[in-house]
Parts: structure tokens; C-alpha cells; sequence
């Protein structure tokens, strides 16, 4: 259950840096309680994942799901550049915390 808190934690963090993006761009109460909800969910399931846990490999994980998330909403969703070395770097971000996994 601690890897599924952990997957949780990420894409909720993935949510506050979507609405970080969003705040910047229209400043609404939706976005702000968004973030501030996305960053609090997210921090509540890192904890919930860490009582089973290494310190160590739920940080490295849950931000691996985090920043490659981000940079892949912002590809899909804000116009960022796509191109292949970006792809490229994303996927050994996610590798690692799957190899993370694998070997916990």
C-alpha cells in the first residue's frame, strides 16, 4: 500500500505544479485552493508512504514523479518544447524511480 500512497503523493504533487503555472497566469481562488490542496495531499500520502518506506527512496521517487510530470504537463499542456533529448531525460528520471522500485 505504501508504493500506492507514494504514486498518489507524486501525482498530487504534479497537481500543484500545474496550478503554480496556473496561479501565474489567472489569478482565481480555484487555482490558489488547488494548489494549496495538490501540495497538502501530496505531502500527507509522502508521509502515509515513508511509515513503510526508506526515507531515501520515497523523496527520490516521489520527486522523480514530480518534476517529470511537471515537464510533461507542460509539454501537453503549455507549449513547452518537446523535443527528444527532453524525452529523453524525462524517461531516465522514470526509469530510475521504477529501478527504485524494483530493487525495494
Amino acid at each position: 500500500m505504501s508504493w500506492v500512497y507514494l504514486i498518489l503523493a507524486g501525482l498530487f504533487e504534479m497537481t500543484g505544479v500545474a496550478m503554480i503555472n496556473s496561479l501565474h497566469k489567472n489569478r482565481n481562488w480555484q487555482s490558489l485552493i488547488l494548489l494549496f490542496g495538490g501540495f497538502g495531499a501530496s505531502f500527507l500520502f509522502l508521509a502515509l508512504a515513508m511509515k513503510e518506506l526508506p526515507m531515501g527512496t520515497a523523496y527520490a521517487v516521489w520527486t522523480g514523479i514530480g518534476a517529470s510530470g511537471g515537464a510533461i504537463l507542460g509539454m501537453i499542456f503549455y507549449g513547452e518544447p518537446k523535443d527528444a533529448k527532453r524525452i529523453f531525460f524525462i524517461a531516465l528520471v522514470l526509469g530510475s524511480a521504477i529501478g527504485l522500485k524494483l530493487i525495494s
